[in-house]
């Protein structure tokens, strides 16, 4: 069974499976931030968000909705389809960020040192089945 990209449904399942593999990588385990990706150009016209809590190495909570999102350390601007493809694991997100695919809003420095951690939710949010 494929879920749809952002829906309910899809975020049920990648927050089951980050809290199942999330640890398993090693990457920097005591790690406390919150992201939050706005996807411009939505296949249905909207803007919608994803956020995303990790305290202390442990994901927290993943929100997914329409329109901007709850307040986040990092935030990440940029279409659906680029997000899309760092998801399926064919664009790693740091370079998407330096090649201007990505706006991003917090402090750089900090989030470049997260982008393996942004790297690994992308990784195993791929292991589950999708339809974009």
């Amino acid at each position: 069974m494929a879920y749809k990209y952002l829906s309910p449904e899809w975020r049920d399942a990648v927050f089951a499976r980050l809290q199942e593999k999330f640890n398993e990588g090693g990457i920097n385990p005591k790690a406390t931030a919150s992201l939050n990706n706005i996807y411009r150009n939505c296949p249905d016209g909207k803007d919608r968000y994803y956020f995303i809590s990790i305290v202390d190495g442990d994901i927290d909570t993943i929100e997914i909705g329409e329109g901007e999102g709850p307040e986040a350390k990092f935030k990440i601007i940029g279409d659906y389809e680029d997000f899309a493809k760092c998801t399926r694991g064919e664009m790693n997100s740091q370079k998407a960020l330096m090649c201007g695919k990505f706006k991003f809003k917090g402090n750089l420095t900090a989030g470049l040192k997260l982008a393996a951690l942004s790297d690994r939710l992308n990784k195993i949010s791929a292991e589950v089945p999708t339809e974009y």
